[in-house]
C-alpha cells in the first residue's frame, strides 16, 4: 500500500483503515499479532506516533488489544466487526447518497434496482 499524502485523510486514518483491510483479506487472523509501530513507521516512511495513532484507533475500537511486552493482537471477532462497521456506516452513507441522487434525477425504484443488479452482474464476471 501506499499513503496517499494529498488525501484529506489523515496519514495514521490510512494506517488504520490498512490494517483493517489486512484484517479483512486474513493476512492478519484473529490472535495474530500486528505490526509494530516502530514496523509501520518504517514500511510506510511515516513517524512512529503517526503510525501509533493508527494502531489506537484500533485499539479504541477493540479490533485490537495490547498484551503487555508482547505489543498488540488482532481481537477475537474483529473481522466480524470491521464487516458489520463498514456495512452500516460507510454502505449505508454511499446507498443514502445514491438514493438521494437517484431522486434529483428521477430514476424510479425498479430502475435503481436494475442498475444495482447490471453492476452486481458485471462485477461478478471479473
Amino acid at each position: 500500500m501506499i499513503l496517499n499524502t494529498d488525501s484529506m485523510k489523515p496519514i495514521y486514518v490510512q494506517i488504520a483503515e490498512w490494517l483493517e483491510g489486512e484484517i479483512l483479506s486474513e493476512n492478519i487472523k484473529d490472535e495474530e499479532r500486528i505490526y509494530s509501530q516502530y514496523q509501520l513507521a518504517e514500511m510506510f516512511t511515516i513517524n512512529p506516533a503517526t503510525a501509533a495513532k493508527g494502531l489506537n484507533i484500533l485499539a479504541d475500537e477493540a479490533i485490537v488489544y495490547k498484551k503487555r511486552g508482547l505489543g498488540m493482537f488482532v481481537s477475537p471477532n474483529a473481522k466480524q466487526f470491521i464487516l458489520t462497521r463498514r456495512k452500516s456506516q460507510i454502505l449505508g452513507q454511499m446507498i443514502k447518497e445514491l438514493v438521494m441522487e437517484a431522486n434529483r434525477l428521477e430514476v424510479s425504484k425498479s430502475e435503481l434496482n436494475g442498475m444495482i443488479q447490471q453492476v452486481r452482474r458485471e462485477n461478478e464476471e471479473e
